[in-house]
Parts: structure tokens; sequence; C-alpha cells
């Protein structure tokens, strides 16, 4: 037999040969039309070159000045021969260019193609070979000029250096010596094609600039007048990406955009250089002697780089503004100015904020605009709630308030995605429902709010601004949202009439103590009120009752002891919040409020009572209700008002203890999120549900809290959550199980969607469940202080997922451990083994 050899090749590395191949290659026929373009460009530069060699050296002959010397012979007879090549080769143009097909990626004839387009790619770099240099005339020498032309021609000329800029007051030769570098071009040229010389002056105007480029390169033909600005950029650019290039800027006053004009930026891959004069230190920053002004710089740096981190594009304009800044002041007052109205930063306005806009001018409609705009009005890196953000929505109308709450929720997280998936709001890693806005973006927003800048008091926001009191406005009656929110403001009294005034953010201002009746008068037109989280206040003014127009109201964490009677004429308010008022006594009258859709009254002092029970009952279109219960009879009044179970969202029971009641029976719940059932006397909670298969139970409970009941011996009602997503059971001194096996009659796997799961300080828990469990949503297991749990109910898949696992003990146990493999991939399952010592412990967190 013959002799046989193979070689073997990953497919990646031989896909990768062959695409070099074919776009090297291939290129001679596919980009044959714009070879030819430009060769036949090059050639018209190349012959006016000539022409105007020819002239002078006629000149200089006739006049007997000078003699033609044999180079310059030399030269004018390589152009002619070019000259008779090109037209040889192009006179068979269009028969090549007849035989492309497939929109130009083939040829009906390869060979021939490929022949053709090869001659002309290399008369194409023969003809780019000539440098395009004028010589410009110069003043006489100065005295130490040739050093410092020396200095900056070798720096320009080394290795890795793109930009050389030199500044200087005027009349001191910055214009002398750039004009000895373009000069120095002719006599030895560095490989360069073409070198270009423009003044720029004080005011730089990208036509102007575009239209001297242009003409060195000879695109000054029939129709360039009547291109645009950008058409002008990308035909600059096409000829340069392809020339090793010199551009020479004569008196620059402040930063030339050469993206604009269609100029390739200098860098050492495509060898190009650029040399400029100025008049301005800053034009002429440099970054690597700035970081060395003064030690404390480098970190500031850092948190200023860290402020934008996300968006190179603030990055370049910030860092090209602070490259000329040397003092740690400087620095320092660049931070404070971006923290506080970063629209006025240089570049910012100019550059930075009509760029991100793009992104808003995109939004589909004005009611998305609408939503993301008033995301501004919260500080900077502040986590907003997304239901939170859908309630000020509809409040402030942006929402058909006519549809139901369930399809106005539907239509709210609808925008918050599309505001997400634009890369307007940022959704938090940890928790997925809350967002957060980019600080670049939000000032994007506030300048959007304040007509481009144009009226910066229409959208007025301090938040966490250091103030001590209302800020001075010179035009209130321009004011329509204003967010004062987290701030030290002690008093807000009287303004001047403030009639445009739809929404006040006054929350977390924990010096806040009064609201004068005045003030309220002032803004007659509200429409959201915010005054949560201020501990110091302790009564509204009665005046409230002229915000005839207030929808949203949130008193929660404030020390106000009772409802102005003013509030419950407030026909219009749909949204009151009222949670952990610890000093709230009554709310006594609230049946008045008869347009409330959603009531909060979680952790209050004030806790739901039967006469509360019976008020509820007259709001006919409540459709949301938290609350608090400290009595058995409460609740089972509660669970068997029909309408009411229907609104239930988050429910606190505390401290149940009625004998009479030892068994809790929860109807079913649909609305029902969360439920935190804390020392409670309760031996079992049921859930009243014919089958597992009909509709009753919770289908959207999906946190579920229980600490301190020491009656509860099992938990087997959860088989009725599906949605389950958190589970905490802490110090509960009886419970056995949390799924009891007998009690679980039906084949329902539990726990499908539940991500966190805490036990604690259980004495007498035996197990989770009776066997193992897929758990394909699990992330966090805690198990701390139960004794007799000898198992998890991990099968081998839903170990992999576990992202963060603890188990503790103080003394000795019997116990299946669970650990991580080697690779801290996976979790494996010992054989029984006995722990010594006082102490055992497992962390781990991927």
């Amino acid at each position: 037999m013959g002799g046989l050899f193979s070689i073997s090749m990953p497919c990646d590395q031989v896909v990768n040969q062959v695409s070099q191949y074919l776009c090297t290659h291939g290129s001679y026929i596919y980009s044959l039309s714009e070879n030819l373009a430009a060769l036949q460009k090059d050639i018209e530069v190349l012959k006016a070159k000539r022409d105007d060699v020819q002239r002078k050296v006629c000149g200089e002959e006739f006049t007997g000045r000078r003699e033609r010397l044999s180079q310059v012979q030399l030269w004018l007879t390589n152009v002619l021969n070019t000259e008779n090549r090109f037209n040889d080769l192009f006179s068979t143009n269009n028969v090549e260019i007849q035989r492309l097909c497939l929109c130009g990626l083939c040829s009906s004839n390869v060979k021939m193609s490929y022949i053709y387009g090869k001659r002309v790619v290399r008369m194409l770099k023969e003809t780019s070979s000539v440098a395009k240099v004028d010589e410009m005339p110069v003043q006489p020498t100065i005295v130490g000029q040739e050093t410092v032309l020396e200095r900056v021609w070798t720096r320009l000329m080394e290795e890795g250096v793109e930009v050389v800029g030199m500044y200087g007051m005027g009349g001191v030769g910055k214009t002398t010596l750039l004009t000895q570098i373009n000069n120095k071009f002719t006599e030895t040229n560095g490989g360069f094609e073409v070198v270009i010389w423009v003044v720029v002056s004080k005011s730089p105007e990208n036509h102007r600039i575009q239209g001297v480029i242009a003409k060195k390169l000879g695109l000054e033909g029939e129709g360039w007048d009547q291109k645009n600005e950008n058409q002008r950029a990308l035909e600059i650019h096409t000829v340069l990406k392809r020339r090793k290039f010199v551009l020479l800027l004569d008196d620059i006053w402040e930063k030339v955009n050469l993206k604009a004009v269609g100029v390739p930026h200098p860098s050492r891959q495509n060898g190009c250089k650029l040399a400029f004069t100025t008049r301005s230190r800053d034009v002429c920053g440099l970054g690597e002697n700035t970081l060395k002004g003064h030690p404390d710089i480098p970190q500031l740096a850092r948190k200023l780089a860290g402020k934008y981190c996300g968006l190179p594009l603030a990055l370049n304009v910030i860092g090209e503004t602070m490259a000329c800044k040397r003092t740690v002041h400087e620095w320092r007052s660049a931070i404070n100015d971006l923290s506080s109205y970063a629209a006025e930063f240089s570049g910012m306005e100019d550059e930075i904020l009509p760029i991100l806009k793009y992104s808003y001018d995109n939004l589909n409609s004005e009611q998305v605009k609408s939503c993301f705009l008033y995301c501004s009005l919260f500080p900077e890196d502040h986590r907003l709630e997304k239901e939170r953000l859908i309630d000020y929505w509809m409040c402030e109308g942006f929402l058909d308030e006519n549809q139901s709450r369930e399809r106005a929720l539907r239509h709210g997280y609808e925008i918050i995605g599309v505001l997400v998936r634009a890369r307007l709001l940022l959704e938090e890693v940890i928790n997925k429902e809350q967002v957060k806005m980019h600080d670049v973006v939000r000032e994007m927003a506030l300048w959007i709010a304040s007509d481009l800048g144009k009226d910066k008091e229409k959208c007025i926001v301090k938040a966490r601004g250091g103030l001590c009191e209302i800020p001075r406005i010179k035009n209130w009656s321009a004011v329509v949202r204003m967010s004062l929110m987290e701030n030290e403001i002690e008093m807000v009294s009287g303004i001047p009439e403030c009639s445009k005034l739809t929404t006040l953010f006054l929350q977390k201002n924990d010096s806040l103590i009064h609201i004068s009746p005045d003030f309220i008068r002032c803004i007659p037109t509200l429409v959201v009120l915010d005054l949560s989280g201020n501990s110091s206040l302790r009564k509204l003014p009665e005046q409230i009752s002229e915000l005839v127009s207030l929808r949203y109201l949130d008193l929660s964490w404030t020390c106000i002891r009772r409802l102005p009677l003013g509030l419950l004429v407030l026909k219009k308010l749909i949204h009151l919040r009222l949670d952990y008022m610890k000093r709230l006594k009554s709310v006594s009258g609230i049946s008045k409020l008869l347009s409330l859709r959603k009531l909060q009254l979680l952790q209050s002092k004030m806790s739901l009572d039967m006469s509360l029970v019976e008020e509820l009952q007259l709001l006919e279109h409540l459709q949301v209700l938290n609350v608090s219960i400290k009595s058995s009879l409460v609740v089972e009044k509660l669970l068997y008002a029909p309408r009411l179970v229907k609104c239930l969202q988050v429910v606190l029971l505390r401290e149940l203890e009625e004998e009479s009641h030892r068994v809790l029976a929860f109807p079913g719940m649909d609305s029902l999120r969360k439920l935190i059932i804390r020392m409670c006397e309760m031996w079992e909670i049921k859930a009243e549900r014919k089958t597992l298969s009909s509709t009753q139970g919770f289908p959207n409970l999906s946190s579920v809290h229980i600490s301190s009941c020491n009656g509860l011996k099992d938990l087997t009602w959860l088989l009725f959550a599906p949605n389950l997503t958190s589970l905490e059971v802490l110090d509960s001194g009886v419970l056995e199980a949390i799924i009891s096996q007998e009690k679980a009659t039906s084949v329902v796997i539990p726990f499908q969607k539940l991500e966190s799961l805490r036990l604690h300080n259980l004495a007498t828990l035996k197990n989770i469940y009776w066997a193992p469990l897929p758990f394909p949503c699990l992330k966090t297991i805690h198990v701390t202080e139960c004794p007799e749990l000898r198992k998890l109910p991990l099968d081998s898949q839903s170990v992999s997922r576990v992202e963060e696992f603890a188990i503790k003990y103080k003394e000795e146990e019997w116990f299946e451990r669970v650990e991580w493999d080697d690779e801290g991939t996976k979790l494996r399952f010992l054989p029984f083994f006995k722990f010594f010592g006082p102490e055992w412990q497992v962390t781990y967190v991927r």
C-alpha cells in the first residue's frame, strides 16, 4: 500500500484561515468597483500634482534661476508611465465590471476578475506612495527655534506618539513652528502619503475644515457642495482610512471633533500623526502628567471613573476635560459639580447628553417617555421598588385610571421592561423587584425635563443636596415637579403661589417638624405628596383639605398621632400609605375617602379592629389592602368579608392568643402576596380548599415569615402556595415538619419556585419533606440551631444550583453531611458522620 499521512487541525483554526484568505484575496473581486474609484481619484490627484510641479519647474528654468534636477525629471517620467499604465488598465474597466454578479460579490469569470482586481490594488498602492506635501513660506528662523523644532519633530516621529500639541500665548511662534514641521515632510516624508494643513481659528466649523481637507485629497468635484456634513465625513474617511497621513491643525481654540469631520483618529495601528497649535493649555491637556500633579488625584480620578462606569462616551468626554486639571482643588470641584448638576459640566450638554437622548427619542410613546423622566426625581443610585414606582405613575395619570389595577400593573411592568431593555433603567441583580438609573442617564433625564436646559426651574431636583430649607426659586409659577427628599429641612413655610406644582417629594427629611398652612395654600394643584420617613413630623395642618387634586399621600414612618379631619374630604385621593406610624391612634372616618383604591396600614400603632373592618367595607373602589391584625376575632370577621379578602395583599398577624381560635382557616386568597405571623398561639393553619386542583388557595403568595409561634407542629398548608419564593421559619419550639407526610393527602410537589429557605432555632424540627425534591429555583439555604434536622430534601440536580449554603450546630449531632466538591461547583452527600466539638459550621457563598 502507498504511504498515508494526515494532518489534524482544529475546526475553528481552519475556518479562521479560510476566512482570512477569502477576505484578503476575495476583496480583489468584491471590492473592485470601490478600488477602481479610489484609483481614479488618486490618478487625478497625481496628475494635478504633476502639473503643479511641471509649471513650477518650467517657471524656474525660464527665469534661469534654477535647473531641473535629475530626480525631478525621474519623478515626472514615472508619473507619465503610471498614467499610461492606468489608461491601459482603465480601458477595460467596463468589461470587468459587467463580469461581476451577485451584487458584486462574485464574477462570471473568477480567474479573470481576480487577476484584474489584483492589478488594480497593486497600482493603487503605487499611486499612494507619492507623498502629497505643499511646501509653505516661512519667516526667518528665530535664534533658538531650531532646537525647539528638533525636539517637536523628534517627538512627533517617535513610535507610539500619535498626537503632539503645542500651546502658548499669541505671537510666540507656534504657527511658524508648525509651518517648519510641514516643510520638513517635503525633505523626509517618513512614508506618509499626504500631509494636510488646516487653519482652524476660534470657531471650528466642520463644514469649512472638510472643504480644506477635500481640496487636498482631490474630492472637490461636482456635487461636493450639495452634500451634507455626514456625507462629506464619510467620503473623507473612505479616502483617509487607506492612507498614512499627517494632519496639521493651526490655531485651535477648542476641541475639534475628528470623527465628525471624517478623519480617522491617529493610532499606532494606522501610523498616522496629528500636530496642532493652541493658546489654551486645556486643549493641550496630558493625562499622564495630570495624574502625577498631586498624590490625591489618582484616587479622585478612580472615584470619578466609578461614577460613570458603563458609559465609555461619558468617560471619554470627562477624561478630556479633566486632562488639564493639575490641582487637587480642581478635581474636587469637578466631582462636586458632577454631583450637583452634571449638565453644566464641560462637554456634558454638548456631547454626551444629546447622544444619550437618542435612546430616549426612540422610546415608542410619550407615555413611556413620561414614566422614564419621572425616575429622575430620585437621588443618585436610589433603588426604586417597581410596584411603588408604578403606583406613582398611576396617581400621576401616566397609566389609564379606568382600567383594573391588575391590568395597570401589567402595563407598568411592561413599561419598566421597555426602559430596562433600552438601558435607561438598570435592574438590580440581587432584588429583581428593584431598578435604578445610571447617574449620567439621570442627568440626561433632568436635562430633557428642563426643556434641554432652557427651563431649569420646571423640574427642581435637590434630592440628597444637604438643604436645611426650601430652596430659593426665581419663578415659582414655572415649577411642575420638585424633589427635596433626603435633606435636613426643618420647616416648610409659605412661598409664592406655585400654581403648576403637581409633585412634591419631601420624604426622609429627619429634621422636618413643621409644615405651615400657608405653604399648603400655595400648592393647590398638587397630585402627589410624599412625606414618608420624616420621623420628627408630628402633625399636618388642617388646610390639607385644600389640596383638592391630591391622589397620592404617603405618611409612613412619621410620628403623626392623628389624621387631620381635612384629609378626610380629599375626594380624589386614591393611594394612602400609613405604614410604620408608631404613634397613630386612629383612622376613624376613612370611609369618607370614596375614591380610595390602595390603603397600607402595616406595623402602625393602630391595628385593624372591628369598627375599621366595617368602615373598609364601605370603600367601593378599594383594590389593595395591607394590614396588621392582633385579634383572632378581627381575623375571623375580615376573612368573612369577601370583598376585603380580595383586596388583601400583605397581612401581618401578631399576638393572636384567643383560646377559642386555635385553628386559623384561610379561604382562597388570590391577591395575597406576603404573610407574616409572629408570636401567635394557634395550633394549626388550614387552607379551606376542596381539592388541590381547584382554583382556591394562594396562587400569588410569594413570601412567608413565621416566628415565635409555639403551637404549630407543621406548615402543610404551604402546599397551596405554588409560587412561594421565600420561606423563613424562626424560633418555633414545637414545629416537627414543614410538610407533614400524614397530612399531605395529594401528590403535589411543593417549593417549585422557592429561592430562599431560612430555618433557625427550631428545636424539634425533624424534616422539611420526607423525600428528595428538585427545588429548581433554590439559591440560598440557611439552617441554624436545628439539632433534630438530619436530612435536607435536596435531589442531585437541585444541589448543583444552590449558590449560598450554611449549616450551623452548637452541639455534636448525627447528620447526613452535604458539602461542596473540590472544584466548588457541586454539593455531594456523604454518609452519616459524627461531628465532635462545641460548634460545627459550614458556610459557602458561590
